[in-house]
């Protein structure tokens, strides 16, 4: 079992209050027999071989118009589906990261590792990461998700989806292990920081290789099909993910603190089935494509349900901008 994987729901009545390693946040009231579990987390290559090769189709699709597009004006629209395409890439390698996407643990490493070398940010690296804003969820002090504050108004939105800040947290993190071995994330274990530095230093020989042969082949092909509509999706990827947690409870009850959002097939597909986020978080070993099952067992008991990321991020997410007295 991975990581990510092994964590459980306690008993209903489990109590909830402040967190700690005594009371990790992964406690709610829902109800699943051990039975139901079992067929919920059983985990598929053949389902999810299938779905992932039509990610990546669209984005060969996409790409390619890009690239015979590259000199008409046309190319603007298409580089944003692209982009979109492209970024949600990110929900592939965060259920990789869970070791629930496939059941060959080998597909979810090469998986992992690919995407995360698209998006900058290593895999080994996310998943420690990862496991923490799970452990401890919407805790100020310990979520990494939390370190920095998320926007209070307009403006602040705006900086946050462009992505830049992101960038460069992802970059620097890199740099910083890979050149001067240093690993100060209080979410990597002293006994892991070398395996981080290993894998920074790899992933940053792979860049320079890539570099490298576009400079020698005078090809700008890794800035059309990669750079921009990487700086474009994030748009898309960040207020997707803005919308999971943010106005929900800062509670260790993960019910209160997460959200599911109801939204159409299409952004069900290329999101993996993550808009059904809190159930995602109540049983994390429930691997993506049976999560709209786990949602017909939950759905009692769900506490912030929304319709529409459109919705959730004009109405929902801005009411907490109200409240902390922002635009």
């Amino acid at each position: 079992m991975s990581l990510l994987a092994d964590t459980k729901a306690s008993p209903p009545g489990a109590q909830t209050g402040p967190v700690s390693d005594d009371n990790p946040v992964i406690t709610h009231r829902a109800k699943l027999r051990a039975g139901e579990l079992k067929t919920l987390a059983t985990r598929s290559d053949a389902k999810a071989l299938p779905w992932l090769a039509g990610h990546l189709a669209v984005l060969a699709c996409t790409g390619t118009l890009v690239w015979m597009l590259r000199d008409s004006p046309w190319v603007i629209p298409v580089l944003v589906v692209h982009g979109y395409v492209l970024s949600f890439m990110f929900c592939p390698f965060h259920e990789a990261a869970h070791v629930t996407a496939f059941r060959s643990r080998w597909l979810n490493l090469v998986v992992g590792h690919c995407v995360g070398f698209t998006l900058l940010l290593p895999y080994g690296y996310f998943r420690r990461f990862h496991w923490d804003h799970h452990r401890y969820t919407q805790d100020p002090e310990r979520d990494p998700e939390l370190f920095l504050p998320k926007p209070g108004n307009a403006i602040e939105y705006a900086w946050h989806v462009s992505g830049l800040q992101n960038w460069k947290r992802r970059i620097s993190n890199s740099l910083e292990h890979a050149l001067l071995g240093r690993v100060q994330q209080p979410w990597i274990p002293e006994d892991k920081r070398r395996e981080v530095v290993l894998e920074a230093r790899l992933y940053l020989l792979a860049y320079a290789l890539a570099f490298a042969g576009s400079v020698a082949l005078q090809s700008w092909a890794l800035v059309w099909l990669w750079i921009v509509p990487g700086m474009i999706g994030q748009f898309f990827l960040r207020s997707y993910l803005l919308a999971e947690h943010t106005g929900c409870a800062l509670k260790s009850d993960m019910l209160e603190m997460t959200r599911t959002i109801h939204t159409n097939p299409l952004v069900r597909f290329f999101a993996w089935n993550m808009p059904y986020h809190t159930e995602h978080h109540a049983y994390p070993a429930v691997p993506f494509h049976a999560l709209p099952a786990l949602h017909a067992h939950l759905k009692p008991s769900l506490v912030h349900e929304t319709r529409g990321y459109w919705r959730t991020l004009s109405v929902d997410v801005a009411r907490t901008w109200r409240r902390s007295g922002g635009t």
